[in-house]
């Protein structure tokens, strides 16, 4: 791939984006229908074309996934994001960041919930662990 403003940026299509990011063909035309990610362009064929930012994305929107975000807070949160990135305005920067430290409070919440359902799970494991090795135990 040449270098330079004229080159086109490399493109996947969906079945190959599926493989990389591992999500389902289903899904991500749910978030392309949803508008979280949308691909960058259509082939003539009408094919969803993706580059490499658009999988970064769908790889961060999975990511989101286990700590329970809605649709609607991913699309915030990467509007958020996506403003950060593409400003220089001081008082927006300011603003967005205090909007994306509600995010920030957010996952961190989403966490450690999870971490609680991590300890209650570890524990069930260690008691079936105990009453495998009674089972084997007595069995001998």
């Amino acid at each position: 791939m040449g270098e330079g403003p004229a080159t086109a940026e490399e493109t996947f299509q969906i079945g190959e984006v599926a493989e990389r990011v591992g999500l389902s063909l289903r899904t991500i035309r749910h978030y392309d229908e949803v508008a979280l990610v949308e691909p960058s362009a259509r082939s003539a064929g009408g094919f969803r074309l993706y580059t490499g930012r658009d999988i970064d994305r769908l790889a961060f929107v999975k990511q989101l996934k286990p700590l329970d975000f809605r649709i609607e807070e991913m699309r915030d949160l990467l509007g958020t994001l996506d403003q950060l990135a593409s400003t220089d305005d001081p008082e927006l920067i300011s603003s967005l960041g205090d909007h994306l430290e509600g995010f920030v409070l957010l996952a961190q919440q989403r966490c450690e919930a999870l971490q609680d359902q991590l300890t209650i799970a570890e524990r069930v494991a260690a008691a079936l662990r105990a009453e495998l090795r009674r089972a084997r135990t007595a069995s001998t």
